[in-house]
């Protein structure tokens, strides 16, 4: 996930679904962003620092632990080698990340069936987001060389929010506003000041946008599912191996060969994972969902 968010047109929101965990991450931020309600007095009830304690025991950190210090440290290795390997090989690395997404959308697509199916309203919702994140993806890159800090606590605020949502990338969306090379900048030469103030602006938005999240994966599963859908088939926009200057569409040209190679090894990979998972069942997550 940490890696994922380094690429422009991937988001790790999108990689926690395919390998289960997305609910769970969804409900645990949601969980820690109560128990520091709890703890200041803005949740129900007066301020208490027991409840507060108990709401966060109570959160999995068997799994949020490895996760949270895999995601800090693909964060930092992604910006030293994958960005440059962005850079440097972009038609072989977007074909691989193609793989990955095109078929992670059979996931949400899977589970909308096993909650009432796809229906030819829920069929136009899924386009209509797909065609606003196409959209969105084709947008001119912005190039800024010295934001102000408050541009990095919004841009932050904002593009925290792609985390956690499937199909929409916040890498892309910084590049999209022009703050995707300050924030790689500041990841490899350490600039603490602005990282500070980005971490700041993220756990921010985070905690407006994770909880109405939480309460649709609960209440309205289905057109959530519907949507996340869409939004992960537009995002392939972003990916796709043959592109100008300026983001505009090419026809197949160059290391056709080799992006094929990548495409489906992409591809062959997250079916692996969905061979597991249905060798030892569903995830008990999923099953939640499909309750909802």
């Amino acid at each position: 996930m940490g890696a994922a968010e380094v690429v422009p047109g991937v988001s790790g929101g999108t990689l926690a679904l395919i390998v289960g965990i997305y609910q769970t991450l969804i409900n645990s931020i949601a969980g820690l962003i109560l128990s520091v309600r709890q703890l200041v007095g803005l949740a129900p009830g007066k301020a208490s620092s027991r409840v507060a304690l108990t709401t966060f025991r109570s959160l999995p950190w068997r799994l949020l632990i490895p996760v949270g210090v895999g995601m800090v440290l693909a964060l930092i290795l992604g910006a030293g080698i994958i960005e440059p390997l962005l850079e440097e090989q972009p038609i072989a690395m977007k074909a691989l990340f193609f793989g990955l997404v095109i078929a992670g959308t059979y996931v949400p697509a899977h589970m909308v069936t096993k909650v009432g199916g796809w229906s030819p309203s829920y069929l136009v919702i899924a386009v209509i987001s797909a065609v606003v994140v196409f959209f969105l993806t084709g947008l001119p890159q912005g190039t800024l060389s010295d934001p102000s800090l408050i541009l990095v606590f919004f841009s932050a605020s904002i593009a925290i929010c792609a985390l956690v949502l499937p199909g929409v990338s916040g890498s892309y969306l910084l590049l999209t506003v022009g703050m995707y090379d300050p924030t790689i900048t500041a990841v490899n030469d350490r600039n603490f000041t602005y990282l500070a103030v980005f971490a700041i602006g993220a756990i921010l938005g985070l905690a407006v946008f994770v909880s109405l999240l939480k309460w649709l994966l609960e209440n309205r599963a289905r057109i959530t599912l519907v949507i996340i859908t869409g939004l992960m088939v537009g995002s392939l926009r972003a990916l796709w191996p043959w592109q100008g200057t300026e983001g505009e569409l090419l026809a197949p040209t160059d290391q056709v060969g080799i992006a094929l190679v990548l495409f489906v090894g992409g591809a062959a990979l997250v079916a692996a994972l969905l061979l597991l998972e249905r060798k030892f069942g569903e995830t008990e997550e999923q099953r939640d969902l499909l309750k909802s």
